[in-house]
Protein backbone atom coordinates (compact mmCIF):
# COMPACT_ATOMS: atom_id res chain seq x y z
CA UNK A 1 0.00 0.00 0.00
CA UNK A 2 2.87 2.06 0.00
CA UNK A 3 2.33 5.89 -0.76
CA UNK A 4 -0.89 5.62 0.64
CA UNK A 5 0.09 4.24 3.27
CA UNK A 6 2.75 6.70 4.42
CA UNK A 7 0.94 9.69 3.77
CA UNK A 8 -2.54 9.01 5.81
CA UNK A 9 -0.77 6.53 8.26
CA UNK A 10 -1.69 8.50 11.43
CA UNK A 11 -5.69 8.06 10.09
CA UNK A 12 -5.73 5.11 8.79
CA UNK A 13 -3.49 3.31 11.63
CA UNK A 14 -4.24 5.41 14.80
CA UNK A 15 -3.36 4.71 18.51
CA UNK A 16 -6.31 4.61 21.37
CA UNK A 17 -5.23 7.05 24.30
CA UNK A 18 -5.65 5.51 27.24
CA UNK A 19 -9.16 7.09 27.60
CA UNK A 20 -10.24 6.17 24.61
CA UNK A 21 -9.10 2.50 25.48
CA UNK A 22 -11.57 2.73 28.83
CA UNK A 23 -14.38 3.45 26.43
CA UNK A 24 -13.43 0.48 24.23
CA UNK A 25 -13.28 -1.56 27.49
CA UNK A 26 -16.91 -0.56 28.83
CA UNK A 27 -18.05 -2.94 25.89
CA UNK A 28 -15.82 -5.26 24.88
CA UNK A 29 -14.23 -8.23 26.07
CA UNK A 30 -10.91 -9.26 27.14
CA UNK A 31 -8.93 -12.20 25.36
CA UNK A 32 -5.28 -14.10 26.06
CA UNK A 33 -3.79 -14.77 22.57
CA UNK A 34 -0.45 -16.66 22.18
CA UNK A 35 2.21 -16.05 18.91
CA UNK A 36 1.44 -17.76 15.71
CA UNK A 37 -2.43 -17.75 17.12
CA UNK A 38 -4.77 -17.10 13.67
CA UNK A 39 -7.39 -14.91 14.98
CA UNK A 40 -9.16 -15.21 11.40
CA UNK A 41 -8.48 -16.32 7.68
CA UNK A 42 -8.97 -14.54 4.72
CA UNK A 43 -12.70 -15.18 3.69
CA UNK A 44 -13.89 -16.11 7.06
CA UNK A 45 -17.57 -14.27 7.63
CA UNK A 46 -16.13 -11.06 9.58
CA UNK A 47 -17.64 -8.62 11.79
CA UNK A 48 -16.21 -6.49 14.84
CA UNK A 49 -13.07 -5.57 15.44
CA UNK A 50 -9.86 -6.44 18.39
CA UNK A 51 -7.93 -3.64 19.61
CA UNK A 52 -4.80 -4.16 20.48
CA UNK A 53 -3.82 -4.01 24.56
CA UNK A 54 -0.64 -6.37 24.51
CA UNK A 55 1.66 -7.78 22.16
CA UNK A 56 1.64 -7.49 18.15
CA UNK A 57 -0.96 -8.84 15.75
CA UNK A 58 0.16 -9.15 12.25
CA UNK A 59 -2.11 -8.48 8.79
CA UNK A 60 -0.89 -9.96 5.67
CA UNK A 61 -2.79 -10.67 2.18
CA UNK A 62 -2.35 -14.34 1.04
CA UNK A 63 -2.74 -14.08 -2.79
CA UNK A 64 -2.00 -16.89 -4.77
CA UNK A 65 1.38 -14.85 -5.72
CA UNK A 66 1.88 -15.77 -1.54
CA UNK A 67 2.24 -14.24 1.76
CA UNK A 68 2.23 -10.47 1.35
CA UNK A 69 2.80 -8.04 4.72
CA UNK A 70 0.29 -5.47 5.25
CA UNK A 71 0.93 -3.82 8.79
CA UNK A 72 1.53 -4.75 12.28
CA UNK A 73 -0.84 -3.68 14.70
CA UNK A 74 0.87 -2.53 18.14
CA UNK A 75 -0.38 -1.62 21.80
CA UNK A 76 -3.49 0.69 21.85
CA UNK A 77 -4.36 -0.31 17.93
CA UNK A 78 -7.15 -1.74 16.29
CA UNK A 79 -8.14 -4.32 13.13
CA UNK A 80 -10.67 -3.73 10.24
CA UNK A 81 -11.66 -1.91 7.27
CA UNK A 82 -15.18 -1.85 6.31
CA UNK A 83 -16.25 -5.66 6.59
CA UNK A 84 -15.86 -4.99 10.27
CA UNK A 85 -19.67 -3.17 10.18
CA UNK A 86 -20.90 -5.30 7.05
CA UNK A 87 -19.85 -9.00 7.64
CA UNK A 88 -18.70 -9.71 4.47
CA UNK A 89 -16.11 -12.13 4.26
CA UNK A 90 -12.55 -10.71 5.48
CA UNK A 91 -9.95 -10.01 2.78
CA UNK A 92 -7.16 -10.43 4.85
CA UNK A 93 -5.53 -12.63 7.85
CA UNK A 94 -5.31 -11.97 10.77
CA UNK A 95 -2.23 -13.44 12.97
CA UNK A 96 -0.59 -12.61 16.70
CA UNK A 97 2.97 -12.14 16.00
CA UNK A 98 3.68 -12.31 19.88
CA UNK A 99 2.01 -13.10 23.09
CA UNK A 100 -0.78 -10.83 24.04
CA UNK A 101 -4.29 -9.24 25.00
CA UNK A 102 -6.76 -8.01 23.08
CA UNK A 103 -10.42 -6.25 23.36
CA UNK A 104 -12.85 -8.06 21.41
CA UNK A 105 -15.62 -6.62 20.18
CA UNK A 106 -18.38 -8.13 18.15
CA UNK A 107 -20.25 -6.37 15.63
CA UNK A 108 -22.98 -5.17 17.81
CA UNK A 109 -20.69 -3.87 20.43
CA UNK A 110 -18.66 -2.21 17.72
CA UNK A 111 -22.01 -0.54 16.09
CA UNK A 112 -22.45 0.93 19.62
CA UNK A 113 -19.40 2.19 20.00
CA UNK A 114 -19.98 4.11 16.16
CA UNK A 115 -22.95 5.14 17.05
CA UNK A 116 -22.83 6.73 20.35
CA UNK A 117 -19.27 8.21 20.56
CA UNK A 118 -19.28 10.51 18.03
CA UNK A 119 -15.15 10.86 18.80
CA UNK A 120 -15.05 6.50 18.55
CA UNK A 121 -16.89 7.05 15.56
CA UNK A 122 -15.16 9.39 13.30
CA UNK A 123 -11.89 7.59 13.99
CA UNK A 124 -13.19 4.11 13.44
CA UNK A 125 -14.90 5.21 10.08
CA UNK A 126 -12.10 7.28 8.84
CA UNK A 127 -9.23 4.44 9.63
CA UNK A 128 -12.08 1.20 8.10
CA UNK A 129 -12.76 3.53 4.50
CA UNK A 130 -8.98 4.64 4.27
CA UNK A 131 -8.11 0.88 4.92
CA UNK A 132 -10.22 -0.33 2.10
CA UNK A 133 -9.23 2.33 -0.35
CA UNK A 134 -5.81 1.09 0.10
CA UNK A 135 -5.97 -2.32 -0.30
CA UNK A 136 -7.76 -1.75 -3.71
CA UNK A 137 -5.05 0.92 -4.27
CA UNK A 138 -2.43 -2.18 -4.34
CA UNK A 139 -5.35 -5.18 -5.33
CA UNK A 140 -4.60 -6.66 -1.87
CA UNK A 141 -7.38 -9.21 -1.10
CA UNK A 142 -9.59 -12.07 -1.96
CA UNK A 143 -10.18 -12.07 -5.87
CA UNK A 144 -8.41 -12.35 -9.31
CA UNK A 145 -9.70 -12.16 -12.86
CA UNK A 146 -8.65 -12.81 -16.00
CA UNK A 147 -10.11 -11.59 -18.39
CA UNK A 148 -9.53 -9.92 -22.03
CA UNK A 149 -10.26 -6.14 -23.20
CA UNK A 150 -12.33 -7.71 -26.07
CA UNK A 151 -14.48 -9.51 -23.62
CA UNK A 152 -18.04 -7.63 -22.43
CA UNK A 153 -18.06 -9.99 -19.56
CA UNK A 154 -14.85 -8.90 -18.33
CA UNK A 155 -15.88 -5.16 -18.56
CA UNK A 156 -18.99 -6.14 -16.47
CA UNK A 157 -17.41 -7.89 -13.76
CA UNK A 158 -14.60 -5.05 -13.10
CA UNK A 159 -17.67 -2.47 -13.13
CA UNK A 160 -19.20 -4.92 -10.52
CA UNK A 161 -15.92 -5.49 -8.17
CA UNK A 162 -15.13 -2.15 -8.91
CA UNK A 163 -18.50 -0.28 -7.75
CA UNK A 164 -18.87 -2.68 -5.02
CA UNK A 165 -15.39 -1.31 -3.62
CA UNK A 166 -13.93 -4.31 -3.71
CA UNK A 167 -10.36 -4.92 -4.29
CA UNK A 168 -9.38 -7.36 -7.26
CA UNK A 169 -6.08 -8.05 -9.20
CA UNK A 170 -7.03 -7.74 -13.25
CA UNK A 171 -4.99 -10.20 -15.19
CA UNK A 172 -5.15 -9.23 -19.20
CA UNK A 173 -4.94 -12.47 -20.89
CA UNK A 174 -4.15 -10.74 -24.22
CA UNK A 175 -0.82 -8.99 -22.92
CA UNK A 176 0.22 -10.84 -19.75
CA UNK A 177 3.28 -13.13 -20.92
CA UNK A 178 3.10 -14.75 -17.47
CA UNK A 179 -0.54 -15.85 -17.69
CA UNK A 180 -0.15 -19.21 -18.99
CA UNK A 181 1.15 -20.94 -15.58
CA UNK A 182 -1.63 -19.41 -14.20
CA UNK A 183 -3.98 -20.81 -16.45
CA UNK A 184 -2.12 -24.18 -16.24
CA UNK A 185 -2.39 -23.95 -12.61
CA UNK A 186 -6.06 -23.39 -12.36
CA UNK A 187 -6.66 -26.36 -15.13
CA UNK A 188 -8.58 -23.10 -17.33
CA UNK A 189 -8.38 -22.36 -21.24
CA UNK A 190 -8.67 -19.07 -22.77
CA UNK A 191 -11.83 -20.15 -23.88
CA UNK A 192 -12.83 -20.12 -20.57
CA UNK A 193 -12.37 -16.35 -20.05
CA UNK A 194 -13.33 -14.12 -18.28
CA UNK A 195 -12.53 -16.94 -14.59
CA UNK A 196 -12.65 -15.33 -11.47
CA UNK A 197 -10.47 -16.65 -8.84
CA UNK A 198 -11.93 -17.08 -5.30
CA UNK A 199 -9.49 -16.97 -2.33
CA UNK A 200 -7.14 -19.02 -4.50
CA UNK A 201 -9.10 -21.76 -4.33
CA UNK A 202 -12.52 -21.88 -6.34
CA UNK A 203 -12.45 -20.84 -9.94
CA UNK A 204 -15.79 -19.42 -11.61
CA UNK A 205 -16.06 -18.90 -14.92
CA UNK A 206 -17.70 -16.56 -16.11
CA UNK A 207 -19.92 -15.97 -13.53
CA UNK A 208 -23.29 -13.85 -13.04
CA UNK A 209 -22.89 -10.89 -10.64
CA UNK A 210 -24.94 -13.76 -7.98
CA UNK A 211 -22.20 -15.75 -8.33
CA UNK A 212 -19.47 -13.64 -7.80
CA UNK A 213 -21.38 -12.03 -4.59
CA UNK A 214 -22.29 -15.28 -3.09
CA UNK A 215 -18.49 -16.59 -3.70
CA UNK A 216 -16.87 -13.49 -1.54
CA UNK A 217 -19.70 -13.18 1.09
CA UNK A 218 -20.70 -9.33 -0.51
CA UNK A 219 -24.39 -9.93 1.63
CA UNK A 220 -25.06 -12.30 4.60
CA UNK A 221 -27.10 -14.70 4.16
CA UNK A 222 -30.77 -13.68 4.46
CA UNK A 223 -33.44 -14.51 6.73
CA UNK A 224 -36.84 -14.78 5.14
CA UNK A 225 -38.83 -15.58 8.21
CA UNK A 226 -37.87 -12.67 9.56
CA UNK A 227 -40.49 -9.54 9.36
CA UNK A 228 -38.55 -6.29 8.89
CA UNK A 229 -39.90 -2.73 9.62
CA UNK A 230 -38.79 -1.78 6.18
CA UNK A 231 -37.52 -3.01 2.71
CA UNK A 232 -36.07 -0.78 0.65
CA UNK A 233 -35.49 -1.99 -3.10
CA UNK A 234 -32.58 0.13 -4.72
CA UNK A 235 -29.60 1.22 -3.84
CA UNK A 236 -29.63 4.59 -5.33
CA UNK A 237 -29.25 7.87 -4.11
CA UNK A 238 -33.12 7.48 -2.78
CA UNK A 239 -32.55 3.93 -1.58
CA UNK A 240 -29.39 4.67 0.35
CA UNK A 241 -31.15 8.23 2.05
CA UNK A 242 -33.88 5.60 2.85
CA UNK A 243 -31.58 3.30 4.45
CA UNK A 244 -29.57 5.96 6.34
CA UNK A 245 -32.77 7.80 8.15
CA UNK A 246 -34.41 4.22 8.49
CA UNK A 247 -32.24 2.38 10.43
CA UNK A 248 -30.59 5.85 12.10
CA UNK A 249 -34.53 6.33 13.46
CA UNK A 250 -34.64 2.61 14.40
CA UNK A 251 -36.36 1.09 11.90
CA UNK A 252 -35.17 -2.71 11.10
CA UNK A 253 -34.06 -1.91 7.54
CA UNK A 254 -32.81 -4.09 4.72
CA UNK A 255 -32.16 -2.98 1.36
CA UNK A 256 -32.03 -4.89 -1.76
CA UNK A 257 -30.09 -4.03 -5.16
CA UNK A 258 -29.35 -5.66 -8.33
CA UNK A 259 -26.11 -4.54 -9.09
CA UNK A 260 -23.99 -2.19 -6.89
CA UNK A 261 -24.55 0.87 -4.66
CA UNK A 262 -25.24 4.08 -6.27
CA UNK A 263 -27.79 3.80 -9.13
CA UNK A 264 -27.00 4.87 -11.83
CA UNK A 265 -25.60 8.21 -10.28
CA UNK A 266 -22.81 5.60 -8.80
CA UNK A 267 -21.46 5.97 -12.81
CA UNK A 268 -21.10 9.20 -13.01
CA UNK A 269 -17.70 10.25 -13.06
CA UNK A 270 -18.58 13.94 -11.79
CA UNK A 271 -20.83 15.26 -9.42
CA UNK A 272 -20.08 19.23 -9.03
CA UNK A 273 -23.78 20.75 -8.27
CA UNK A 274 -24.84 18.15 -5.30
CA UNK A 275 -24.80 20.44 -2.42
CA UNK A 276 -21.97 20.64 0.19
CA UNK A 277 -19.31 19.23 -2.70
CA UNK A 278 -18.18 22.55 -3.85
CA UNK A 279 -14.87 20.65 -5.79
CA UNK A 280 -17.58 17.74 -6.90
CA UNK A 281 -17.43 14.24 -6.17
CA UNK A 282 -17.58 10.68 -7.94
CA UNK A 283 -20.91 9.01 -7.82
CA UNK A 284 -18.80 5.94 -6.41
CA UNK A 285 -17.43 7.95 -3.92
CA UNK A 286 -21.04 9.35 -2.69
CA UNK A 287 -22.45 6.24 -2.95
CA UNK A 288 -19.68 4.61 -0.99
CA UNK A 289 -19.68 6.85 1.96
CA UNK A 290 -23.17 6.58 2.15
CA UNK A 291 -23.42 2.46 1.92
CA UNK A 292 -20.97 2.90 5.25
CA UNK A 293 -22.95 5.24 6.65
CA UNK A 294 -25.77 3.07 6.25
CA UNK A 295 -24.11 -0.13 7.53
CA UNK A 296 -22.55 2.01 10.41
CA UNK A 297 -26.52 2.56 11.86
CA UNK A 298 -27.17 -1.38 11.20
CA UNK A 299 -29.25 -1.52 8.03
CA UNK A 300 -28.47 -4.80 5.81
CA UNK A 301 -27.69 -4.39 2.19
CA UNK A 302 -28.11 -7.00 -0.10
CA UNK A 303 -26.25 -7.14 -3.08
CA UNK A 304 -26.54 -8.78 -6.45
CA UNK A 305 -30.04 -9.86 -5.74
CA UNK A 306 -33.31 -9.30 -8.30
CA UNK A 307 -37.12 -8.52 -6.84
CA UNK A 308 -39.56 -10.24 -9.26
CA UNK A 309 -42.60 -9.15 -7.40
CA UNK A 310 -44.07 -7.29 -4.98
CA UNK A 311 -46.93 -9.64 -3.66
CA UNK A 312 -50.17 -8.04 -2.95
CA UNK A 313 -52.74 -9.89 -1.67
CA UNK A 314 -54.46 -7.26 0.72
CA UNK A 315 -52.48 -8.67 4.20
CA UNK A 316 -51.27 -6.64 6.33
CA UNK A 317 -47.72 -7.38 5.25
CA UNK A 318 -46.04 -7.18 2.22
CA UNK A 319 -44.54 -9.86 0.15
CA UNK A 320 -41.31 -9.69 -1.83
CA UNK A 321 -40.75 -12.29 -3.64
CA UNK A 322 -36.56 -12.27 -5.19
CA UNK A 323 -35.29 -14.27 -8.30
CA UNK A 324 -34.21 -17.61 -6.84
CA UNK A 325 -37.14 -18.50 -5.09
CA UNK A 326 -36.85 -16.53 -1.53
CA UNK A 327 -39.50 -13.99 -0.52
CA UNK A 328 -39.48 -11.34 1.90
CA UNK A 329 -41.94 -9.33 4.27
CA UNK A 330 -42.25 -5.98 5.77
CA UNK A 331 -44.34 -3.95 7.18
CA UNK A 332 -43.60 -1.28 4.98
CA UNK A 333 -41.36 -1.00 1.62
CA UNK A 334 -39.84 1.55 -0.05
CA UNK A 335 -39.55 1.61 -4.48
CA UNK A 336 -36.28 2.97 -5.15
CA UNK A 337 -35.80 1.04 -8.16
CA UNK A 338 -34.57 3.39 -10.30
CA UNK A 339 -34.24 3.85 -14.24
CA UNK A 340 -32.06 2.68 -16.69
CA UNK A 341 -30.89 4.45 -20.18
CA UNK A 342 -32.76 3.04 -23.52
CA UNK A 343 -30.94 1.24 -26.05
CA UNK A 344 -30.52 2.76 -29.39
CA UNK A 345 -33.42 0.91 -31.96
CA UNK A 346 -30.89 -0.72 -34.26
CA UNK A 347 -30.85 -4.62 -34.37
CA UNK A 348 -27.22 -5.14 -33.82
CA UNK A 349 -26.95 -2.50 -30.75
CA UNK A 350 -27.10 -5.96 -28.01
CA UNK A 351 -24.17 -7.30 -30.28
CA UNK A 352 -22.01 -4.41 -29.11
CA UNK A 353 -22.70 -3.60 -25.25
CA UNK A 354 -19.67 -4.02 -23.35
CA UNK A 355 -17.83 -4.12 -26.93
CA UNK A 356 -18.22 -0.90 -28.13
CA UNK A 357 -21.15 0.48 -26.27
CA UNK A 358 -21.51 1.49 -23.04
CA UNK A 359 -23.97 3.14 -20.67
CA UNK A 360 -22.28 4.88 -18.07
CA UNK A 361 -18.23 6.37 -18.52
CA UNK A 362 -16.54 5.53 -15.62
CA UNK A 363 -13.00 5.14 -15.82
CA UNK A 364 -12.90 1.67 -16.61
CA UNK A 365 -14.84 2.89 -19.88
CA UNK A 366 -12.50 5.97 -20.13
CA UNK A 367 -9.50 3.03 -20.03
CA UNK A 368 -10.16 1.22 -22.83
CA UNK A 369 -10.40 4.26 -25.28
CA UNK A 370 -7.59 6.43 -23.99
CA UNK A 371 -6.27 8.33 -27.11
CA UNK A 372 -8.94 7.25 -29.29
CA UNK A 373 -12.87 8.98 -30.68
CA UNK A 374 -15.47 8.31 -29.23
CA UNK A 375 -19.05 9.13 -29.43
CA UNK A 376 -21.77 10.29 -26.28
CA UNK A 377 -25.10 9.83 -27.22
CA UNK A 378 -27.28 12.53 -24.93
CA UNK A 379 -28.27 15.88 -24.16
CA UNK A 380 -28.96 15.51 -20.04
CA UNK A 381 -26.57 15.91 -17.27
CA UNK A 382 -25.22 12.87 -17.25
CA UNK A 383 -24.38 12.82 -20.75
CA UNK A 384 -22.47 16.49 -20.30
CA UNK A 385 -20.65 14.96 -17.25
CA UNK A 386 -19.70 11.74 -19.39
CA UNK A 387 -18.89 14.13 -22.45
CA UNK A 388 -16.15 16.62 -20.28
CA UNK A 389 -14.82 13.62 -18.14
CA UNK A 390 -14.30 11.56 -21.72
CA UNK A 391 -13.08 14.74 -23.23
CA UNK A 392 -9.90 14.82 -20.79
CA UNK A 393 -9.25 10.88 -21.60
CA UNK A 394 -9.83 10.67 -25.02
CA UNK A 395 -8.39 12.33 -28.39
CA UNK A 396 -11.92 13.37 -29.28
CA UNK A 397 -15.80 13.60 -28.23
CA UNK A 398 -18.39 14.07 -30.58
CA UNK A 399 -21.74 14.57 -28.50
CA UNK A 400 -24.42 13.52 -30.37
CA UNK A 401 -28.06 15.02 -30.07
CA UNK A 402 -31.67 15.36 -31.40
CA UNK A 403 -32.83 18.36 -30.64
CA UNK A 404 -31.67 22.23 -31.64
CA UNK A 405 -29.04 22.42 -28.48
CA UNK A 406 -28.48 21.34 -24.84
CA UNK A 407 -29.92 24.46 -23.10
CA UNK A 408 -33.17 23.07 -22.72
CA UNK A 409 -32.01 19.68 -21.06
CA UNK A 410 -28.21 20.31 -19.70
CA UNK A 411 -27.16 22.60 -16.58
CA UNK A 412 -25.63 25.58 -17.49
CA UNK A 413 -22.25 25.03 -16.57
CA UNK A 414 -21.60 21.54 -18.22
CA UNK A 415 -22.81 23.55 -21.69
CA UNK A 416 -20.42 26.12 -21.18
CA UNK A 417 -17.69 23.54 -20.50
CA UNK A 418 -18.48 21.43 -23.68
CA UNK A 419 -18.57 24.81 -25.77
CA UNK A 420 -15.34 25.61 -24.80
CA UNK A 421 -13.55 22.93 -25.24
CA UNK A 422 -11.99 22.34 -28.56
CA UNK A 423 -12.14 18.39 -28.42
CA UNK A 424 -15.51 18.09 -27.85
CA UNK A 425 -17.72 18.46 -31.14
CA UNK A 426 -21.48 18.96 -30.80
CA UNK A 427 -24.01 17.49 -33.79
CA UNK A 428 -27.45 18.47 -33.25
CA UNK A 429 -30.41 16.97 -34.71
CA UNK A 430 -28.22 14.09 -35.65
CA UNK A 431 -29.04 10.11 -34.40
CA UNK A 432 -27.18 6.95 -34.95
CA UNK A 433 -28.28 4.66 -37.60
CA UNK A 434 -25.53 2.22 -37.73
CA UNK A 435 -22.93 0.11 -36.01
CA UNK A 436 -20.31 -1.92 -37.45
CA UNK A 437 -17.76 -4.47 -36.45
CA UNK A 438 -16.70 -7.82 -35.18
CA UNK A 439 -16.37 -8.86 -32.04
CA UNK A 440 -15.78 -5.38 -31.00
CA UNK A 441 -17.49 -2.24 -33.03
CA UNK A 442 -15.77 -0.67 -35.42
CA UNK A 443 -17.50 1.98 -36.95
CA UNK A 444 -20.10 4.03 -36.80
CA UNK A 445 -22.62 5.91 -38.81
CA UNK A 446 -25.18 8.67 -38.44
CA UNK A 447 -27.49 10.94 -39.73
CA UNK A 448 -26.69 14.87 -39.47
CA UNK A 449 -28.74 17.71 -39.18
CA UNK A 450 -28.80 18.36 -42.78
CA UNK A 451 -29.48 14.42 -43.64
CA UNK A 452 -26.25 13.58 -44.83
CA UNK A 453 -24.72 10.26 -43.22
CA UNK A 454 -21.39 10.73 -41.32
CA UNK A 455 -19.14 7.40 -41.30
CA UNK A 456 -16.71 7.61 -38.70
CA UNK A 457 -13.91 4.68 -37.43
CA UNK A 458 -15.14 5.14 -33.78
CA UNK A 459 -15.16 2.29 -31.83
CA UNK A 460 -16.44 3.33 -28.36
CA UNK A 461 -20.24 4.60 -28.33
CA UNK A 462 -21.54 6.13 -24.77
CA UNK A 463 -25.74 5.83 -24.76
CA UNK A 464 -26.88 8.53 -22.29
CA UNK A 465 -30.79 8.70 -23.96
CA UNK A 466 -33.95 8.97 -21.71
CA UNK A 467 -34.43 6.40 -19.33
CA UNK A 468 -37.32 3.48 -18.32
CA UNK A 469 -38.47 2.69 -15.61
CA UNK A 470 -37.32 -0.44 -13.12
CA UNK A 471 -41.15 -1.36 -12.61
CA UNK A 472 -42.08 -4.54 -14.31
CA UNK A 473 -42.01 -6.07 -11.07
CA UNK A 474 -44.91 -3.53 -9.73
CA UNK A 475 -47.13 -3.74 -12.75
CA UNK A 476 -51.18 -4.52 -11.67
CA UNK A 477 -49.77 -3.99 -7.92
CA UNK A 478 -49.66 0.01 -7.57
CA UNK A 479 -50.95 2.57 -10.21
CA UNK A 480 -48.08 3.50 -12.83
CA UNK A 481 -48.05 6.23 -15.51
CA UNK A 482 -48.25 6.18 -18.72
CA UNK A 483 -44.60 5.67 -19.20
CA UNK A 484 -44.71 3.13 -16.12
CA UNK A 485 -43.18 5.25 -13.64
CA UNK A 486 -44.65 5.17 -10.25
CA UNK A 487 -47.33 7.62 -9.46
CA UNK A 488 -47.64 8.58 -5.71
CA UNK A 489 -49.59 11.18 -3.20
CA UNK A 490 -51.73 13.56 -4.90
CA UNK A 491 -51.34 11.71 -8.32
CA UNK A 492 -53.09 8.50 -7.68
CA UNK A 493 -56.66 8.71 -8.87
CA UNK A 494 -59.67 7.77 -7.04
CA UNK A 495 -60.18 4.99 -9.17
CA UNK A 496 -56.86 3.86 -9.12
CA UNK A 497 -56.95 3.96 -5.14
CA UNK A 498 -60.56 1.81 -5.88
CA UNK A 499 -58.87 -0.95 -8.26
CA UNK A 500 -56.04 -1.53 -5.53
CA UNK A 501 -58.35 -1.74 -2.64
CA UNK A 502 -56.59 1.44 -0.92
CA UNK A 503 -58.16 0.65 3.03
CA UNK A 504 -58.08 4.00 4.69
CA UNK A 505 -60.48 7.86 4.05
CA UNK A 506 -57.22 9.53 4.00
CA UNK A 507 -55.17 9.79 0.26
CA UNK A 508 -52.05 8.54 0.10
CA UNK A 509 -49.03 10.55 1.47
CA UNK A 510 -46.23 12.47 -0.87
CA UNK A 511 -44.53 9.51 -1.91
CA UNK A 512 -47.20 6.83 -1.53
CA UNK A 513 -48.37 4.81 -3.60
CA UNK A 514 -52.13 3.28 -4.15
CA UNK A 515 -50.89 0.66 -2.11
CA UNK A 516 -50.69 1.47 1.79
CA UNK A 517 -47.76 1.65 2.99
CA UNK A 518 -45.68 1.03 -0.40
CA UNK A 519 -43.62 4.51 -1.22
CA UNK A 520 -41.77 5.44 -4.09
CA UNK A 521 -38.63 8.04 -3.98
CA UNK A 522 -35.97 9.07 -6.93
CA UNK A 523 -36.30 8.44 -10.55
CA UNK A 524 -38.69 5.41 -10.16
CA UNK A 525 -41.86 8.13 -9.70
CA UNK A 526 -43.71 9.65 -12.24
CA UNK A 527 -43.02 13.66 -11.85
CA UNK A 528 -39.66 13.01 -9.82
CA UNK A 529 -36.92 16.05 -10.35
CA UNK A 530 -33.94 13.54 -12.17
CA UNK A 531 -31.19 15.10 -9.54
CA UNK A 532 -28.96 13.07 -6.99
CA UNK A 533 -30.07 16.15 -4.43
CA UNK A 534 -33.95 15.39 -5.01
CA UNK A 535 -33.93 11.97 -4.73
CA UNK A 536 -31.56 11.67 -1.83
CA UNK A 537 -34.22 14.14 0.04
CA UNK A 538 -37.15 11.98 -1.49
CA UNK A 539 -35.32 9.43 0.20
CA UNK A 540 -35.19 11.24 3.46
CA UNK A 541 -38.48 12.48 3.58
CA UNK A 542 -40.50 9.51 3.26
CA UNK A 543 -38.99 7.71 5.77
CA UNK A 544 -40.68 10.15 8.12
CA UNK A 545 -44.01 9.00 6.16
CA UNK A 546 -42.79 5.44 6.85
CA UNK A 547 -43.32 5.95 10.43
CA UNK A 548 -46.58 7.53 10.35
CA UNK A 549 -48.21 4.77 8.47
CA UNK A 550 -46.48 2.08 10.80
CA UNK A 551 -48.33 4.21 13.67
CA UNK A 552 -51.76 3.62 11.84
Amino acid sequence: MGDIIEERRAQMFPTLSDAQLARVAAVATRRQVRAGETLWEQGDPHSGMFVVIAGELAITDPSIAGDHPVVVHGVGQFTGEVTALSGRRALVRGRMQTDGELFVLDAAALRRLVQGDSELSDLFMRAFILRRVALIDRGFGDATLLGSSHSADTLRLQEFFTRNVHPYVYIDVDRDPAVQALLDRFHIGIADVPVVICRGERVLKNPTNEEVSECFGFSAPLAPDTIRDLVVVGAGPGGLAAAVYGASEGLDTLVIEENAPGGQAGTSSKIENYLGFPTGISGQALAGRAYAQAEKFGAELVIARSVERLHCDGSGLHQIRLKGGDTLRARAVIIASGVRYRRLSLPNVARFEGAGVYYGATPIEARLCQGQEVIVVGGANSAGQAAVFLASQTRHVHVLVRGAGLADTMSRYLVRRLEENPQVTLWTHSEIVGLDGDDHLRTVRWRTGDGSIETRAIAHVFLLIGAEPNTHWLKGCVALDDKGFVKTGPDVTREELVATRWPLTRPPFLFETSRHRVFAVGDVRSGSVKRVASAVGEGSICVQLVHRTLAE
